[in-house]
């Protein structure tokens, strides 16, 4: 055997085996030899530590039981906010049991995946079968590696798929849990260095990294996302089915239209607008936006909640999403389709002339959509060109949204809220998963009128929990730091612009900056800057503003299929109206910091997995292309070297510094550049430049480009060719670093 057995595998042998039990035994059984045969001592000391074996005649205990102390391992919070663990190696058949942790007056926390020795005790009549309590706290969460397996003589080593990590991880002979060379694999961190580089055992092994659908699957690992659903939370959403009108409003009359992506997944809003009594609102519309009622299916508490709530939103790659809720709900029960009846909870807003919020009533309601349309449908309906779907609602339905959109331009207008300007990237993929090509999603008006519909539900779902002094999630965006302001105001006057000092900073001053840039060659150089000047928009249960938007309270209501923010206030909203019992509970309340905190790192790793994928996708598409030319412009400067961003496909490269030219270049901070010691020339940001490309690493997502020269000029000589070197190719895998 290459590897190190398991305990349960040491276990069961012991019991056929009981008059074998000496360490030479044991490693004569399973084939260990050599370096692996102190790796096995260690184990077999953990083991007589926890209980698992008896010290003196190693005897194993009896399937199916636990030692009253032994090493557990904690998995997370219950819907209590109570830890949970299980014991770190179960010999029985079935699931481990669950163990509740009871933690005594100033303990330290334990957080998920830390491994603590525990004395047990045995429950009735609970969820758990265990309770434990802490002894002493083993090792926190070991650090996880995600990457490609290279085989050796000792074992083999891991090449991390992180762009940032460019060390690797020796894996030795017993701990490789059979990985095959070249495989995409899973570790975590053990034991000492050796050689100078961490050591690591294999945890999973997960297949080819070039097949297609790795490149989301590396993105899933790599930040922790979860995508498997309990058997509890299945059989919930699996348990449900359609709901009554009751006491609902009956809203089924209504034209309620939904407009989306042509490819979406799920649909949770729908839409309609007409003109308002004249006589009360000249000019005025009302605007109803109906929302899918989660909140009657996912129930404070249970299983789908506590997923829901660990997962806090969905995340979505080319290839495939990792939902918030099961697909029974997410994309049959819960999701808005045409012709079917939908529970919701619908807001009906009336506007004025100007588009200003004057009215608002919610309520709960059971709806019938007209239509499942795409943005591009509603567009060209708009523009004169409706096809068979679009035709029967232009004049009742799509008419009437854009007015009611013209009158909410006219109220963007006054508010001046951020107007970034920022293509869209799309890649396509066929249906083997390869990428077939990539470019920009088009901006529509009939994107535009969604957003500005949302935005508008959004702040009357905020204002309206205020007027009933009900406890909510914000979503919440402050205003830039100062120092970011400073650095914005130095790119745009490098730039040839101006952004005014000794001044509170508004968007409407932002605004202006962009104006100017508009159809220059800085424009899409100051919208990057802007929008990395500012802060990060989260959730939290106390009210903030919201700095972008230039919206004193707004909050997410517009999407609980995949958002948890939106279903704690549907809660919110159905415990003030008195809709019923599954509305906000003492729990979520109690627990309101918290969840605001988990969703906004959720939202993070989310982001995060996405762009990581975006650019491995990117990076595949242009594994063909090495020693092609490209247009682009400088995106970033370091000391290391400069970011570019490729006009063809948006894509970020890095050039090293050492490979620019035969001369030195002299790194200036505050010019955001790097200077040519012999001539001077001088590389900054916004600047466009040709770049050939040297490599693309599709596992990493990293790209490695070589400068050709700038828009007017080739890249000129220097003395200082004399020990000039290129940039290792490994460095590709610091395309990041730094940004």
């Amino acid at each position: 055997m290459d590897r190190l057995p398991s305990r349960a595998e040491i276990l069961d042998w012991l019991q056929a085996h009981p008059g074998e039990s000496a360490r030479r035994d044991i490693a004569r059984a399973f084939g260990i030899r050599g370096a692996a045969k102190v790796e096995l001592k260690r184990l077999l000391r953990e083991m007589e530590a926890e209980g698992t074996l008896d010290r003196k005649a190693r005897r194993a205990r009896a399937p199916g039981t636990l030692p009253p102390v032994t090493v557990i391992e904690a998995i997370g919070p219950d819907a209590q906010g109570d830890m949970v663990a299980r014991p770190l190696e179960w010999p029985g058949d079935g699931p481990p049991p669950r163990i509740l942790l009871v933690g005594r007056p100033g303990e330290p926390a334990v957080g998920a995946g830390d491994r603590v020795l525990a004395r047990l005790s045995p429950v009735e009549g609970e969820e758990h079968g265990f309770e434990g309590r802490i002894i002493r706290r083993i090792t926190a969460a070991p650090r996880r590696i995600l990457g490609i397996f290279r085989k050796t003589a000792e074992g083999g080593r891991i090449r991390p798929v992180d762009k940032g990590e460019d060390r690797e991880w020796i894996v030795p002979r017993g701990l490789t849990g059979d990985a095959r060379d070249g495989e995409l694999v899973e570790g975590e961190a053990a034991g000492v260095r050796a050689l100078g580089l961490p050591r690591a055992r294999i945890t999973a092994r997960l297949g080819d990294p070039t097949a297609p659908r790795s490149v989301s699957l590396i993105a899933i690992r790599q930040h922790g996302l979860r995508d498997d659903f309990p058997d509890a939370a299945l059989a919930e959403a699996e348990a449900a089915g359609p709901v009554p009108l009751g006491d609902r409003e009956d809203l089924r009359h209504l034209p309620l239209v939904t407009i989306d992506p042509a490819d979406a997944r799920d649909r949770d809003d729908a839409v309609w607008a007409h003109p308002d009594d004249p006589a009360r609102n000249p000019g005025g519309h009302v605007l109803w936006v109906a929302i899918a009622d989660v909140a009657h299916y996912v129930r404070p508490g249970s299983a789908l909640d506590r997923e829901a709530r660990a997962r806090g939103n969905s995340t979505y790659f080319p290839d495939r999403v990792v939902p918030m809720l099961p697909d029974r709900l997410s994309g049959d029960l819960c999701s808005l389709h045409a012709g079917v009846d939908r529970p919701c909870i619908a807001a009906c807003l009336r506007i004025d002339a100007g588009g200003r919020l004057i009215g608002r009533r919610f309520t709960r309601g059971l709806m019938r959509s007209r239509a499942a349309l795409s943005y591009e449908q509603v567009q060209a309906a708009a523009d004169g060109a409706p096809d068979a779907a679009t035709a029967p609602l232009a004049a009742e339905v799509i008419g009437p949204l854009y007015a009611a959109h013209a009158a909410l331009v006219r109220a963007r207008a006054e508010r001046q809220p951020l107007d970034l300007d920022l293509p869209e990237r799309r890649i396509e993929l066929g249906d083997d998963g390869r990428v077939l090509g990539v470019g920009f999603r088009e901006r529509l008006e009939a994107h535009r009128l969604i957003e500005e519909f949302m935005v508008l539900a959004n702040v009357a779902a905020a204002e309206e929990l205020e007027r009933l002094r009900r406890p909510l999630l914000y979503r919440v965006h402050e205003a830039p730091a100062e120092d970011k302001i400073d650095a914005l105001r130095e790119v745009a006057s490098a730039s040839g612009f101006t952004l005014a000092k000794g001044q509170v900073i508004r968007t409407a001053h932002l605004n202006r900056l962009l104006a100017q840039a508009e159809g220059t060659d800085f424009d899409e150089l100051l919208n990057i800057t802007t929008l990395r000047s500012m802060t990060q928009a989260y959730y939290a249960p106390g009210n903030l503003g919201h700095f972008g938007l230039a919206l004193r309270a707004y909050a997410h209501f517009t999407s609980p299929i995949r958002r948890y923010s939106d279903l704690i206030v549907h809660r919110a909203l159905i415990t003030a109206h008195g809709w019923g019992d599954d509305g906000l509970s003492r729990d979520d309340i109690d627990r309101l910091e918290e969840t605001a905190k988990l969703i906004s790192e959720a939202e993070r790793r989310s982001m995060a997995a996405e762009r990581d994928t975006n650019d491995r996708y990117l990076a595949a598409w242009l594994s063909d292309r090495v020693g092609a030319t490209f247009a682009g412009r400088i995106s970033g400067v370091q000391r290391f070297g400069l970011f570019v961003k490729l006009d063809e496909t948006g894509a970020d490269g890095l050039i090293p510094v050492r490979s620019i030219g035969r001369e030195f270049f002299r790194y200036d901070p505050d010019a955001q550049a790097l200077v040519g010691a012999d001539s001077g020339l001088t590389l900054g940001l916004g600047q466009r430049v040709r770049v050939r490309l040297v490599e693309a690493a599709p596992v990493t997502g990293g790209l490695m480009l070589e400068l050709v020269g700038t828009e007017d000029r080739p890249l000129p000589a220097g003395r200082h060719a004399q020990g000039k070197r290129r940039a290792p190719a490994r460095r590709i895998q610091r395309t990041r670093r730094g940004r």
